[in-house]
């Protein structure tokens, strides 16, 4: 029996980060957290990476509105035992509780720049150019 490879998430992994994403994110609409940071900023989850042996779950998130990310990143990593006390409750089916951590997503930053990059009046030029060359 060969090994899947280890680059590409099981479906187990992708579906318990699923749940751990949403059991995240209803902690943090409700307002569980204490923390004056947490509190006053909007934060998406936009995904939760598992572990092969699902022991930790990696949150990357986005602090909206805010244009230092690192205050807010750190402020939840200082409170991920809590977090991780908190959804324990709607992850019950796990064997263990995974350890959270917080990163910032910049997924979004990097399609921002890949749009612009689209738009830039070079590469107009080129798209534009390409066609006049079939005529």
């Amino acid at each position: 029996m060969t090994k899947a490879s280890s680059s590409a998430p099981s479906q187990r992994m992708l579906r318990v980060g699923e749940q751990v994403r949403a059991a995240i994110t209803q902690v943090l609409q409700r307002g569980e957290v204490r923390d004056d940071l947490i509190e006053k900023t909007v934060i998406s989850v936009s995904e939760v990476r598992m572990s092969t042996d699902l022991k930790v779950a990696t949150a990357y998130v986005t602090p909206l509105g805010v244009p230092d990310h690192a205050a807010v990143i750190e402020a939840l990593n200082r409170n991920a035992k809590y977090i991780r006390g908190r959804i324990g409750g709607q992850l019950r089916q796990m064997k263990y509780m995974p350890e959270v951590r917080f990163r910032d997503d910049t997924s979004f930053d990097n399609y921002k720049k890949i749009d612009e990059l689209l738009r830039s009046p070079e590469v107009q030029r080129d798209l534009d150019g390409g066609s006049e060359d079939k005529e």
